[in-house]
């Protein structure tokens, strides 16, 4: 069995502000299994080394809101698409994401258990895959995308199989047979739509989407698995529903007030923000192919968001890491850490994007950390990103090194 030793770090943990100097970690069989100060010393004869050579060694990346098969911002245009084609756009996608050092992604509605497979099994060579499947919508709600003049499918469960997306989903029955046929399929958390959106055509951003009834329908059926429901949830009404019937984690979130964050932290839920989508959308989205109607709702979102994160802060809410990027303005994943540090600390950002999001997965101790036991996902910067964001920046330029499961993925050293 081949070891790998990485030795001659400054250690950034995922958790510790202060750097840890000549650090050295062990990786056997795709986990870390020692973390030490000074060299480590094994009797294995097939040891790999790799000097670090003062460089930052910290957790790969996470991505919280992650939309592999979004391959156009007009998600509509996906229905017109060959399965095969969208694949080639998530495989891109995936692969320029490891590259910038994101080696795990939550994503948010449209992944399924082929594309995590194809990354688990390395034929895409992409980040750790935890889909949510099709996310589930009312008629009419945000992952409904068809045209005001289209006629319904069908009006039963067994017609709700075209949208690359989504499922439509109406009334507890429903919503019951569409989660558990999503975590039939291996999805590991559950994603529902709470309110109005962006890019949807008929629902405007105010809209409640879902009763109380089919949302604690579908969060009971997530919690019998072990798992959560994400909702994508635009203002306080409709993130307090969400969050008093027991959903965990809230998209977006961007019109909260400070009443509904205090709900959001006595309940302990999260707040995932995702606001380089916003920019991106308003500079290059019309362009792109985005609809006039779905242009038209950007300001109403975006001007809100870091006024939202501040609101978040204040109120001790945990905060997810997540992006929430369609088509070719995935390349600006990164600038996600640019736009949060105009209000929160570099530490903290950094954090939600490694050991923060790791809880939000249910995956504490495993991902987003470096201590023994934990998944070998790692990464070296040329310098310290918790003093300089710019160093997530620019397409992984700046990380000579990305590891994932033990594998190197990439050594510019």
């Amino acid at each position: 069995m081949t070891l790998l030793v990485i030795e001659n770090a400054l250690l950034f943990d995922g958790f510790e502000p202060d750097l840890r100097e000549g650090t050295s970690v062990l990786i056997e069989d795709g986990l870390i299994k020692e973390v030490a100060e000074g060299a480590i010393s094994t009797g294995s004869a097939e040891l790999r080394r790799i000097d670090a050579a003062g460089r930052v060694m910290m957790p790969g990346l996470i991505d919280a809101h992650f939309h592999a098969v979004a391959a156009d911002p007009n998600i509509a245009r996906l229905e017109t698409m060959s399965a095969y084609h969208i694949g080639q756009y998530a495989r891109s996608f995936l692969e320029a994401a490891l590259l910038r050092g994101f080696t795990t992604v939550r994503d948010a509605g449209g992944a399924d258990f082929g594309l995590a497979l194809a990354v688990e099994t390395g034929l895409i060579k992409g980040p750790r895959l935890y889909y949510s499947g099709k996310a589930l919508t009312q008629t009419g709600g945000h992952a409904d995308f068809r045209e005001r003049a289209a006629d319904h499918p069908a009006f039963c469960f067994c017609g709700q199989h075209g949208n690359v997306m989504g499922v439509i989903a109406d009334g507890v029955t429903e919503v019951r047979r569409a989660t558990r046929e999503e975590l039939r399929k291996g999805a590991t958390q559950i994603k529902i739509m709470a309110s109005g959106g962006v890019a949807s055509p008929a629902d405007p951003i105010w809209n409640l989407q879902y009763s109380e009834e089919e949302i604690a329908a579908a969060v009971w059926e997530a919690e019998s698995w072990k798992t959560y429901v994400m909702a994508h949830a635009y203002t306080p009404e409709a993130i307090r529903r969400c969050v008093e019937l027991g959903v965990k984690s809230i998209e977006h979130g961007n019109l909260i007030d400070a009443e509904t964050a205090e709900v959001c932290r006595d309940r302990d839920a999260w707040v995932v923000p995702t606001l380089s989508t916003y920019d991106a959308l308003a500079e290059e989205g019309a362009d792109l192919g985005l609809p006039p109607i779905s242009v038209g709702k950007i300001a109403e979102v975006r001007g809100a968001g870091l006024e939202a994160l501040e609101i978040l802060r204040t109120a001790g809410v945990k905060m997810g890491f997540g992006s929430d990027l369609l088509g070719k303005m995935h390349r600006h994943q990164s600038r996600e850490f640019l736009i949060r540090a105009e209000v929160l600390s570099l530490l903290e950002v950094v954090r939600q994007a490694t050991s923060g999001n790791a809880e939000l997965m249910n995956r504490a101790g495993k991902l987003g950390c470096i201590a023994p036991g934990a998944y070998a996902d790692l990464l070296l910067v040329d310098g310290n990103p918790l003093a300089d964001l710019q160093l997530l920046q620019d397409q992984g330029q700046h990380i000579p090194l990305i590891v994932k499961a033990g594998e190197i993925y990439k050594n510019a050293l």
